[in-house]
């Protein structure tokens, strides 16, 4: 169970271990790294073109201030988000843990969903009977007498494999990089809406936890170890951005030599026009990857908000996780996707990074939460940029809503 007694800074505790670190960094990006990611960045390539590289530079920027300042408060104070919540304020945790269970929920579906389609491409077999094979597949990392180490090894092979078959897929499509290392610091346009989709996709929700949860599990916490957290904060966004860099520089080099993507599946389309058959299977392992990694990162994080909540989400708590892959399966195969509950979970994930962490901004001046630990100013202000950037969108979302449920 989480500590909940304060900082931890016992000086005699371990260095961080780098398997583990870089596990938490990898576990973080593939979370990131789902089906909408995949699409997402296919989409506004094709519509803002060579000036999506100073997108992704800008929210590169905002992920890596979100990041850093809730790794650094959770390893420092060794204490999980729901558990920070609560010692700001009583009862505040219990909010936080309902809004992030129900929009991991809601996204695993998409995300086993993802997995399915994945498995489609590759196989030929239909998406629901895929989705149940990736399921079964997530449910056998968590039943692993060593389920940490497993769970990192997981993310980290699925993880380079993404990035490297999309980095081969650039350099086929041969992509124009001096456009866009030029747009990169100079763009002919600045758009807010993508700069602010990009942010939540990276960092809303559970993404921003999946990392900074599982320093605790692997026990990096601690004075003596937030300069390794501090590492695997920034090591996790850049990852992240890595594989959205490769997939953007692919999709640029289809859609600048003058063809249209598919808007049923825009970055199967553009995989298929880059290598022809053998693109769109590499498609169906990079879009399988994407998604199956991030069922993994979901349930486990999703559940690591109830663990303190509930004696019995800690004892058993691998069983929560399996239950939770299988009743996401279970929605998707009976039900499909249901609209309005993916809705309302979006709106509410909308919510979850201005809540989230401005309560890691407010627990990072809180002697009983951090210790003698002093956040830095610039890091400080760097953090309140990002939850008004937040807010704007979590607005933005629940408007949204309100006009859909109209």
């Amino acid at each position: 169970m989480s500590n909940n007694s304060g900082p931890l800074l016992n000086n005699n505790k371990p260095k961080a271990n780098f398997s583990a670190l870089l596990g938490a960094a990898f576990l973080m990006a593939t979370s990131a790294i789902g089906p909408g990611f995949v699409t997402q960045t296919a989409v506004f390539t094709e519509q803002y073109l060579a000036n999506f590289a100073f997108i992704i530079i800008a929210s590169v920027i905002l992920d890596i201030g979100a990041q850093m300042n809730v790794w650094r408060v959770i390893s420092v104070s060794g204490m999980r988000g729901q558990d920070v919540a609560n010692k700001v304020l009583p009862g505040l945790g219990y909010f936080v843990a309902f809004l992030v269970a129900l929009g991991g929920l809601a996204f695993n579906i998409g995300n086993v969903g993802g997995a399915g389609l994945g498995m489609n491409v590759l196989f030929g077999i239909t998406p629901e009977m895929g989705a149940v094979i990736s399921a079964m597949i997530a449910i056998l990392i968590f039943l692993s007498k060593e389920m940490g180490k497993a769970m990192d090894a997981f993310a980290k092979t699925l993880g380079g494999v993404m990035i490297l078959l999309t980095f081969y897929v650039a350099i086929v499509t041969k992509p124009p990089v001096g456009e866009a290392a030029l747009r990169a610091v100079y763009p002919t346009e600045v758009p807010l809406l993508p700069i602010i989709t990009l942010l939540g996709g990276t960092v809303g929700g559970y993404i921003t936890f999946a990392g900074g949860h599982r320093l605790i599990d692997a026990g990096i916490t601690g004075l003596e170890n937030l300069k390794e957290a501090t590492k695997g904060s920034v090591t996790g966004i850049l990852i992240a951005s890595v594989m959205r860099i490769v997939l953007f520089l692919a999709v640029l080099g289809v859609v600048a030599a003058g063809h249209q993507l598919d808007p049923s599946n825009p970055p199967a389309s553009a995989f298929q026009i880059a290598a022809g058959n053998v693109g769109y299977k590499l498609f169906g392992i990079v879009f399988w990857s994407a998604a199956i990694t991030s069922v993994v990162g979901a349930a486990y994080t999703s559940v690591s908000f109830l663990r303190s909540l509930a004696n019995t989400f800690e004892k058993n708590y691998k069983w929560w996780i399996i239950a939770f892959i299988i009743a996401s399966t279970a929605i998707l195969v009976t039900v499909g996707r249901p609209v309005k509950l993916l809705i309302l979970a979006g709106a509410l994930n909308g919510l979850i990074l201005p809540i989230t962490l401005g309560t890691m901004l407010i627990a990072s001046k809180r002697k009983d939460i951090v210790g003698e630990y002093k956040q830095p100013t610039w890091l400080l202000i760097f953090g309140i940029l990002v939850v008004l950037i937040a807010l704007y969108a979590g607005v933005l979302s629940l408007q949204g809503m309100a006009d859909l449920f109209k």
